[in-house]
């Protein structure tokens, strides 16, 4: 038996139930797999509340977390048992909130020796994430310099640190003090409080009018139009999320008038669909974890029955890096 945190209605974090339930043999081209670590990520309060529709209902929650292979199914033949393995995805991955589970063998990557389960819990989706924002989503140049929101949080600490890698300058958003100097530990250039500051005007400031060359929003409806505001001519604006609810329905024409500007709402999954261009973002991401640079903070750990917990903590803010769940 394992056990499993999932929900029957979607709703607050109170619909969270936490189970005991059978897991059974893999089948064709699935593999058994106990878990040593689960992630805890903002888009999995969205399929709880059902912005993000789950298939059917029950449903389980989490698409993110890593352990050891205990069984392979007819087919499988890159995977063995034993094998350290992590993933990430979504509707195909649904289900990383428990102990044990069956799992298509598709989406796993080999974890190297190097990376421990709790760390590859906490960067597996936000390094990957990191990765394609850096190599594959525009082509920056050294001295480039992107505006990064909630800079403090889990994706924010791997992107600015990669970006410092790329020779990038950072600018970081904030909510207070104290992640401002987090957010500043690990790569920030610049950071900048929205709870009292205005971001584009700061900006402005910072890069003598010019503005960034990109934004990465993952807050939404709150920062859209000064994230916007803060992009030079012909500069990138790539919406990461929508923490503070959706973007309003805008005409495109607002592009153009703000100076020609590119805007782009990427899936992970698209940037790790193939196979071989996954396994090389993933290869570089963890090169620089086990080498030391790119630092990985866990602020937090819950044990897995805390879910209800854990989804209170992320939607009113209180989490500043990654939280993981451990087993």
């Amino acid at each position: 038996m394992a056990k499993i945190t999932r929900f029957y209605e979607v709703g607050g974090p109170e619909v969270l139930r936490y189970e005991e339930v059978p897991v059974g043999e893999p089948g064709p081209g699935q593999v058994r797999l106990a878990h040593g670590a689960v992630a805890l990520n903002f888009a999995d309060t969205y399929f709880r509340s059902g912005l993000y529709p789950a298939q059917s209902l029950p449903s389980g929650v989490g698409s993110e977390a890593c352990g050891t292979i205990t069984a392979v199914g007819e087919g499988v033949t890159q995977f063995q048992v034993g094998d350290r393995v992590t993933y990430t995805g979504a509707y195909n991955t649904l289900g990383a909130y428990s102990t044990e589970r069956l799992i298509s063998a598709a989406p796993l990557i080999r974890l190297p020796d190097a990376i421990d389960f709790e760390t590859a819990a906490a960067i597996t989706m936000r390094g990957l994430t990191a990765a394609y924002l850096m190599r594959r989503i525009w082509e920056f140049k050294r001295g480039d310099t992107i505006l990064l929101h909630a800079a403090a949080g889990g994706v924010g600490l791997l992107v600015s640190q990669w970006a410092q890698l790329e020779g990038l300058k950072v600018i970081g958003t904030v909510s207070s003090d104290a992640k401002a100097e987090v957010a500043k530990a690990h790569g920030c250039d610049h950071t900048i409080n929205y709870s009292h500051e205005d971001v584009a005007k700061r900006v402005r400031e910072l890069t003598d009018g010019v503005g960034v060359n990109a934004v990465f929003d993952s807050v939404g409806k709150d920062t859209f139009e000064g994230s916007l505001n803060s992009l030079k001519t012909r500069g990138l604006m790539v919406c990461l999320g929508t923490a503070s609810g959706p973007i309003p329905p805008f005409n495109p024409q607002l592009l153009a008038m703000k100076g020609s500007l590119f805007l782009t709402r990427p899936a992970s999954a698209d940037y790790i669909a193939n196979p071989e261009e996954k396994a090389e973002l993933a290869r570089e991401l963890f090169s620089h974890v086990a080498e030391g640079r790119i630092k990985v903070d866990i602020s937090k750990r819950y044990e897995l029955g805390d879910a209800v917990q854990a989804h209170r903590d992320l939607e009113g803010r209180k989490i500043v890096g990654s939280a993981i769940f451990t087993i």
